[in-house]
């Protein structure tokens, strides 16, 4: 189970040692008090997306962590050493150290959301742990190193490479490894990294963007605003506003989805800094932005393709005209070619991840994976054409305002008081720039449509930088500016109406709702224990796929995700939507076909396809399971019984 004294090691070194890396390199190139709020995700990304291709040629292992790690904190105090320009006008500007403690409590909630909660002899999770199941490749990376392979499903004759943009799940391995932690504690305390290296991020801007130390607090404030639903079903007295309203998709504030989705957080702070890098780059062209340049945008995309890859690629095609009028005639061609290198660096390091994607649309059936479809809002009482016209409005001033009702229609007055503030500083280019983000990336939450999952991932995840950038204009614009009581009135009345949705969703996370599976899963530590004992470290495993399925919202192998430390050979129908290249209809199949052997009503033929088509090695039977009772392991020719402890546990081993 995971220990919260070893995660929050993993959180102290993790926040220590990259914090140190980015302030290393990005004194050089921003003002000190950007460089020290940007530290902590420019670190990170510069070290996760060199060092992973880095490991793919010398080996993913505990000497190669810490004889990489050991060069990074040598050329960092060399970087340290070194004289950096100052700026006389940004020495006066500072984030409070009680800002950075404000942030710390608050980067607390996501992390402490993903514990397990023990009351008496059970143990509870939070539904974001459900998000959280991709422990497993945190493990598998830990287990046996890089390249990464596919923990969640393995057929004969097909690799088992993990196709997936997994670079933050990659650097919690580098934690685990380094710190013999389980991936689960290392995941853990990486998203309170997460967490309070984006709030950092969002502080220092805000503090710029200002020109007051006091914008960090109100990022903090603002970053723990809800929704209005919950306000709403109290006013209205229902959980459920159809058929007037369609069932939103919950795209929801950053707390949420720094909870639920740290990566994809992490690419969005990764698209926000590149941003600001960009804006730099544009004032003082030089070799070492456009290489920083470049790493921070492959890491974004290597921790969310959606976040990274297609929000900030259609942002940046939008601003491009701001940074190349604003540049020199005389320093154009320079600053072309500059990012044309960056460019390039870019597209080299990514190919890998982009043709194995590619590669898994094709598996899955081909298709369009990303398609046009605006957000529907209104439901099946309004007719179907004028419901689509109301759609339009309906998006903008229904469920943005709900959704962010903190930041959106403050966002909307501070937006232009910053810019117009900012139009006679350095800062004009960036606050341009970050408008576009923010544009960009409301538009691509109501057009676009991400094909691949029973989600419209795409749409929940690229709100995330425009959220950042609103939070942070926001809380600008609340200092010093001629609309700051129009701007505070607006934001406040919004995060007073969203904190009983906040409150709700802590309690959620907090609070045990009394599962019966959480006794179970208390025990299952011991099972799988066991199970390591006659599962070599790349063996395949099976179990029920729904054994315990009711720890989370949605039926999900969490016991063997969180606890195992063993590749599965199919962990489950919900996994194998976002892992295994297989078209719909063959990954239906298979879900059933494991499901009826594991209900104690699987054939010879099912067996004996789990150990060889399957490369099932070990099998494991729980009372749980309705193979307990009838059993299809016991009387076959493919496995024999290892181990068994009455009402626990039977353990097969293939012949």
């Amino acid at each position: 189970m995971a220990s919260p004294i070893n995660a929050a090691l993993c959180a102290l070194i993790a926040t220590a040692f990259w914090g140190l890396l980015g302030y290393a390199i990005g004194r050089h190139l921003f003002p000190r008090m950007l460089a020290l709020g940007a530290a902590a995700v420019i670190g990170w990304a510069v070290h996760s997306a060199v060092m992973l291709p880095i490991y793919l040629w010398i080996g993913f292992s505990p000497i190669a962590i810490a004889a990489s790690g050991a060069l990074c904190i040598l050329a960092s105090g060399f970087s340290l050493s070194l004289p950096a320009p100052a700026s006389e006008a940004e020495r006066s500007l500072t984030i409070p150290a009680w800002a950075f403690a404000a942030a710390a409590v608050l980067a607390l909630l996501p992390a402490a959301a993903i514990l397990p909660k023990f009351y008496g002899a059970a143990v509870q999770l939070a539904d974001p742990v459900f998000d959280h199941s991709k422990v497993a490749l945190v493990d598998a990376m830990a287990r046996l190193g890089l390249p990464a392979i596919n923990p969640v499903f393995a057929e004969a004759g097909a690799p088992d490479r993990l196709v997936y943009y997994y670079l933050w799940h990659f650097s919690a391995a580098e934690v685990a490894l380094t710190l013999h932690a389980s991936g689960w504690e290392a995941d853990i305390g990486l998203t309170w990294f997460t967490a309070f290296a984006s709030l950092s991020l969002m502080m220092a801007l805000a503090v710029w963007l200002g020109k007051s130390s006091i914008a960090a607090i109100w990022v903090v404030a603002l970053a723990t605003a809800g929704s209005l639903w919950t306000m709403l079903h109290w006013i209205f007295h229902t959980d459920d506003f159809t058929p007037v309203l369609w069932q939103p998709i919950g795209m929801a504030g950053w707390l949420f989805q720094a909870t639920w989705v740290p990566q994809h957080v992490m690419a969005a702070s990764c698209v926000v800094a590149s941003v600001l890098l960009i804006a730099s780059y544009t004032r003082r062209p030089n070799l070492a932005l456009a290489l920083t340049l470049a790493l921070v945008v492959v890491a974004g995309f290597e921790s969310s393709t959606f976040v990274g890859g297609v929000t900030f690629a259609l942002a940046m095609a939008i601003a491009a005209p701001i940074p190349f009028t604003a540049t020199g005639a005389a320093q154009r061609l320079r600053f072309l070619v500059g990012l044309a290198v960056a460019a390039l660096l870019v597209g080299c390091l990514i190919a890998p991840f982009v043709l194995e994607q590619l590669a898994v649309v094709r598996a899955r059936g081909g298709g369009n994976p990303i398609v046009v479809d605006a957000y529907a809002v209104f439901g099946e009482e309004f007719p179907h054409r004028l419901r689509r016209i109301m759609d339009v409005p309906g998006y903008w001033l229904v469920i943005l305002p709900v959704e962010l009702p903190a930041i959106y229609f403050a966002g909307l007055i501070a937006l232009p008081v910053v810019l117009r503030g900012a139009m006679r500083r350095p800062e004009k280019l960036a606050a341009a720039m970050f408008a576009c983000l923010a544009g960009v990336g409301l538009v691509v939450s109501w057009l676009l449509v991400s094909t691949l999952g029973e989600n419209n991932d795409l749409g929940l995840r690229a709100i995330i930088p425009a959220e950042i950038v609103l939070i942070v204009i926001v809380a600008a614009g609340l200092t010093g500016t001629p609309r700051r009581v129009a701007i505070a009135v607006t934001a406040l009345a919004g995060l007073a109406l969203s904190l009983p949705d906040t409150a709700a969703m802590l309690h959620d996370y907090f609070v045990s709702e009394g599962e019966p599976d959480g006794k179970i899963f208390a025990q299952t530590p011991e099972l799988w224990a066991t199970v390591r004992r006659y599962a070599a470290p790349n063996v395949r495993v099976a179990n029920n796929p729904l054994f315990l399925e009711d720890l989370a919202p949605w039926p999900a192998n969490l016991s063997w995700a969180l606890l195992a430390n063993r590749s599965s050979c199919f962990a489950g129908r919900e996994l194998a939507l976002a892992f295994a290249p297989l078209p719909p209809q063959r990954r239906e199949a298979v879900a059933a076909q494991f499901a009826r052997v594991f209900a104690g009503e699987g054939k010879p033929d099912d067996i004996h396809e789990m150990a060889t088509r399957y490369d099932c090695a070990v099998a494991v039977v729980v009372p749980q399971d309705g193979a307990w009772d009838h059993d299809p392991f016991a009387p076959g020719p493919d496995y024999r019984l290892a181990e068994t402890r009455e009402g626990r546990w039977r353990i097969y081993v293939r012949r």
